[in-house]
């Protein structure tokens, strides 16, 4: 499969007719070799490595260092993959913070783009400035969980007209400030497809309904890696939780019963 870059992603828009992009996360080196053969078209390593591979409670501990570390070890996995990395929170809360962090994960990982949330108008200056050093930029809007605590938890966006317009208007921001794609986190459905309508760069919907231009999963979700019960948006196609602790149960419960050699010797 033909590496995508973001020239392609965009002219996707034009000619996707019954194609969706699929991006799913990513934090580590042999997922990434596995997501390299198949015919995955994003990857992203999102802040979301805080909550299910770090243990934190939010996004909002997650590091500028701690998302080169994954983000670097995702793109030695999937050379042939277009890597997008999130930038943490707190890592572009100014126009020259936010250029100096990206560039030291553009640089760093060697992913193909960063993905930033939020439209307010220091946000879209930077992403025009990133655009013009020659850093690509994947925007979000929605449910942003850097602002989860500002936003007063988790819930839909988009249901009062008031919002819908704000939403609407941040998306047409984005694309005029030069972000080759839109992530829409838990907007409604109606609304995605409207906003899909209205942009020229795809949107890629998370619990955002099917009518968005992609679809982005957490790979934890998507195989049940994880003890307690995903979001209800996604459908898991394994339980490999209780996959592999079964496994390993079941080695444990035969490990008394193996020969010494067989464990503890090296041939």
């Amino acid at each position: 499969m033909k590496k995508l870059n973001t020239r392609i992603i965009k002219k996707h828009k034009l000619k996707s007719k019954g194609h969706s992009l699929s991006m799913l996360t990513c934090y580590d080196y042999q997922t990434a070799q596995m997501f390299d053969e198949t015919d995955l078209d994003l990857i992203l390593v999102g802040d979301s490595v805080g909550n299910v591979v770090l243990g934190y409670e939010t996004t909002i501990k997650v590091s500028l260092d701690e998302m080169i570390m994954f983000s670097s070890a995702v793109k030695r996995g999937a050379p042939n993959k277009f890597v997008v990395a999130d930038l943490p929170f707190g890592t572009y809360s100014s126009l020259e913070e936010g250029i100096t962090s990206s560039k030291k994960l553009f640089q760093a990982s060697e992913c193909e783009a960063v993905k930033l949330e939020g439209a307010f108008p220091y946000q879209l200056e930077l992403i025009k400035r990133l655009v013009q050093i020659g850093i690509p930029v994947m925007g979000h809007i929605g449910l942003t969980p850097q602002s989860v605590h500002e936003m007063g938890g988790y819930y839909m966006h988009g249901k009062d007209q008031k919002k819908a317009n704000s939403l609407l208007k941040s998306a047409k921001d984005l694309e005029s400030a030069g972000a080759f794609a839109v992530v829409l986190e838990c907007v409604t459905a109606p609304l995605s497809e409207l906003i899909t309508n209205e942009l020229s760069i795809p949107t890629i919907g998370i619990g955002s309904g099917d009518k968005t231009d992609g679809q982005v999963l957490v790979i934890n979700d998507l195989l049940k890696m994880g003890k307690h019960t995903p979001p209800n948006f996604c459908k898991p196609v394994a339980d490999l939780y209780s996959l592999r602790k079964g496994l390993v149960e079941h080695y444990l419960n035969n490990f008394k019963k193996m020969e010494a050699d067989e464990n503890h010797l090296y041939n």
